[in-house]
């Protein structure tokens, strides 16, 4: 096998377990559409549960945990009166929005 060959392999199996990171969290239920819901701006946890149908509210805190330790979202506390939540998308979340658009497109042509 020639250095060329061996480099390419390299960079494909860099690239399939990156690929195979992201669909893994992405794929997670719930991951998607509460990344979604925060597209436009921070957004509240009430607001979050009414948004997206049919999310639990203990699988919707689970999920913005998640999210929170993965770097995608950050939590902020107003302190109030009266005290507040809300999550909005870190640079890496915004980073992924374009990818996720696309993919939404993709699906809408491509798939059944």
């Amino acid at each position: 096998m020639t250095a060329v060959n061996e480099e390419q392999q390299l960079s494909c199996r860099v690239r399939d377990a990156a690929l195979s990171r992201a669909f893994e969290f992405l794929g997670r239920r719930w991951n998607a559409a509460v990344l979604g819901k925060l597209h436009d701006g921070p957004v509240g946890f009430r607001e979050l549960s009414r948004g997206i149908d049919g999310i639990s509210d203990s699988v919707l805190s689970n999920r913005l945990s998640s999210l929170v330790s993965a770097g995608l979202i950050i939590r902020a506390v107003d302190e109030g009166p009266p005290v507040s939540v809300s999550y909005t998308l870190t640079e890496a979340g915004r980073a992924l929005m374009p990818a996720l658009d696309q993919i939404a497109l993709w699906a809408n042509e491509h798939l059944p």
